[in-house]
C-alpha cells in the first residue's frame, strides 16, 4: 500500500485520524516519532519560519520546497496545505496542485478564501476548480489523491451553517474526498454538518475544542492543530532565549535532558 492509499484509508478507518502539523523537516520527524500515523503541513507555520504572515506571501518554489523535503524525510503520508492554491486562475492552481502531487505526499487541503479581497469564492467557480484539479489528478495516476476542500465560512460568515452544508455537498459532488471547517466548533453544528455530508470531516483545534476522543463521538473523521504547535515552540524559544540572557547561565539548557537520561536509565533497571 503506498502513501496515498495509507493515507486514504486512514480516513475510513474507526479511529478519528489525528493528524499532527509540521512547518519543517525537524517538525515532521519529531511528530512521527510520537507516534503520528499522518502529517499535514501548516502554511502558517511555515511562512512564519520565513518571516512571512499566512496568505500566500512566500514564493511558491520556495512552499514546494520546502513540502518535498517534509515528504522525503518521513515514512507516513503527508497532506500539503497550499492555501488556495497560489494563483489566479483555474489553469495555474492545476498546475500547482499537480506539482505538489509530485513532490510525494498524498493529500491537500485547498481553501475557497479569496486571497486578494475578503470573501470567498462562489460556490459554482469553487466547485468547477475542484472539479479541474480531480480529473487532472485521475489523469496524472493519483486516482485516490486526498483532497481536503477547507470552507472558511465560519471565519467569514454570522450565521454560517446552511452555507457550510450547501458548500461542503458540491464540493464532495465536485471531486473533494474530505470537507474541513475551521472555526467549526459547537457540539450541534458539527453533528449536523456530520449528518448531511457525506465526506469525512475535519475540524480544527480551538480553545474548548481539543479532545480527540469527544470529537470522535461527534462523528468527526479528522483532526489537526494548524499553527498551534508551531506558535507554541515559538514561544518555548523565546522564553529559552530570554532565560538565557536573564540568568547569564545555560544550566536550565540541559534539565530535559537530564530528565530524559534519568527515565531512559529507569527503563534499563
Amino acid at each position: 500500500m503506498n502513501k496515498i492509499h495509507q493515507f486514504h484509508a486512514l480516513h475510513t478507518s474507526e479511529e478519528l485520524l489525528f493528524l499532527g502539523n509540521a512547518w519543517d523537516m525537524l517538525s515532521a520527524v519529531a511528530l512521527e516519532k510520537a507516534g503520528f500515523k499522518a502529517i499535514g503541513t501548516t502554511s502558517w507555520g511555515i511562512a512564519n519560519t520565513l518571516g512571512f504572515s499566512d496568505g500566500e506571501l512566500i514564493d511558491f518554489d520556495q512552499h514546494v520546497s520546502i513540502i518535498r523535503t517534509i515528504a522525503e524525510h518521513v515514512q507516513i503520508p503527508v497532506s500539503a496545505d497550499i492555501e488556495a492554491g497560489y494563483g489566479e486562475d483555474t489553469a495555474t492552481i492545476v498546475e500547482h496542485v499537480l506539482r505538489v502531487a509530485d513532490v510525494g505526499v498524498a493529500g491537500i487541503n485547498i481553501e475557497d478564501s479569496l486571497k486578494t479581497q475578503k470573501g470567498l469564492r462562489e460556490v459554482g467557480l469553487h466547485s468547477n476548480l475542484l472539479s479541474k484539479i480531480r480529473t487532472a489528478l485521475d489523469t496524472r495516476g493519483f486516482q485516490e489523491f486526498f483532497i481536503n476542500a477547507r470552507t472558511d465560512t465560519y471565519l467569514q460568515m454570522d450565521a454560517p451553517l446552511s452555507e457550510t452544508i450547501e458548500r461542503a455537498k458540491a464540493y464532495v459532488d465536485s471531486g473533494a474526498n474530505g470537507i474541513f471547517v475551521p472555526g467549526l466548533k459547537s457540539d450541534g453544528e458539527i453533528r449536523e454538518v456530520v449528518f448531511h455530508i457525506h465526506a469525512p470531516l475535519n475540524v480544527l483545534s480551538l480553545p474548548g475544542l481539543t479532545n480527540v476522543h469527544q470529537l470522535q463521538q461527534l462523528g468527526v473523521k479528522r483532526f489537526s492543530f494548524g499553527n498551534a504547535f508551531s506558535d507554541k515552540i515559538i514561544v518555548a524559544l523565546q522564553k529559552n532565549a530570554e532565560q538565557l540572557i536573564e540568568l547569564q547561565d545555560t544550566s536550565h539548557l540541559y534539565e530535559d535532558l537530564q530528565k530524559s537520561h534519568k527515565r531512559l536509565s529507569m527503563n534499563k533497571i
